[in-house]
């Protein structure tokens, strides 16, 4: 399988080779062509190239980044693009061994592998690989953020600039995204900072604002819950009181609807306190569309369904705009 990727992109290279050959060639100021797999390296893209950039991503909304598999209109996308970018840190488990194929004939980076170890999170299920799910924190995906500033400027010295003022800008409104998250998920009682969601996305965000994170399946959504794993949490929403659980926007809500079926089988209530982006942002267009209004929405959403206090409408009276 290996050699079949290793001949088709030789092949698609010689095929592309050939159109340049044949076609004018692209002045030095067409906007640099950058695909990214997710939505939230793409709006970084977005948010850090303006106009100097053309960003395709390649996962969209509700998209599992950890089953997805590249596509031929992908191929034909990443064969042609000026710069590729990719999380990394397993995240995109299916496109690892394509992405490090076609890194010895693109330049392709993974923005979130040179992110420091001790800031990263191990996990039981998750043998000798650390959690890639670093955007749930915004101090930590401000890092991601600077790594795709310096790909950009690398691939595009002579914007450097544009660049770098653009990526200020972007941080700015990121450290103004952590204060409000800071404040508002300090209102929820501190018994009360339990989240439930479907699979384990959400260790940064624990750790960054002081919750305990449950996640019904592992960190990749390609490990199964099996009917122990529910029996547990719905025992331990019952002994714990915890009346609100989270489905998430791009994994099934099946296991959800199960604890909470399970707890009402013994007497207790429990609600669906809202979905989350955890794999995924909301679709294009909208605020939650956004890497910022994707933490928002995540934010405002968890603090007003466990009991505290945030605006409807959350940090930028944008939310559902």
């Amino acid at each position: 399988m290996r050699l079949f990727r290793r001949r088709f992109l030789a092949l698609s290279g010689l095929a592309l080779a050939f159109l340049v050959f044949a076609s004018p060639a692209r002045a030095d100021t067409a906007p640099l062509k950058v695909v990214a797999t997710t939505g939230m390296i793409a709006d970084a893209a977005r948010q850090v190239g303006g106009d100097q950039v053309e960003v395709q991503a390649l996962m969209g909304p509700g998209v599992d980044p950890h089953a997805y598999r590249q596509t031929r209109s992908d191929i034909v996308a990443l064969t042609n693009a000026d710069l590729v970018l990719w999380h990394g840190l397993y995240l995109e488990a299916q496109l690892e061994d394509f992405m490090l194929d076609l890194a010895e004939t693109q330049d392709v980076v993974p923005v979130a592998e040179s992110l420091p170890r001790n800031l990263l999170i191990a996990h039981d299920d998750y043998d000798n690989k650390l959690d890639p799910h670093v955007w749930m924190n915004p101090n930590l995906w401000a890092r991601v953020v600077l790594n795709i500033r310096d790909a950009l400027i690398e691939a595009r010295p002579d914007a450097r600039s544009a660049f770098e003022s653009n990526a200020k800008a972007h941080l700015a409104d990121i450290s103004e995204l952590a204060v409000y998250a800071n404040e508002v998920l300090a209102s929820v009682p501190a018994d009360s900072r339990v989240l439930v969601t479907a699979h384990d996305a959400f260790n940064y965000f624990g750790s960054a604002y002081g919750y305990e994170v449950v996640g019904i399946q592992g960190i990749s959504t390609e490990s199964e819950a099996g009917l122990n794993r529910i029996e547990t949490l719905v025992d331990m929403l019952v002994a714990r009181d915890i009346g609100a659980v989270f489905v998430e926007s791009s994994v099934s809500d099946r296991n959800v609807r199960a604890l909470i079926e399970g707890a009402a089988a013994q007497g207790h209530q429990v609600a669906i306190g809202g979905t989350l982006y955890s794999d995924a942002m909301g679709q294009p267009g909208t605020y939650e569309g956004t890497y910022i209004g994707m933490i928002d929405h995540n934010v405002t959403t968890i603090t007003r369904a466990l009991g505290g206090n945030a605006p409807e409408s959350g940090m930028n009276d944008r939310l559902g705009s």
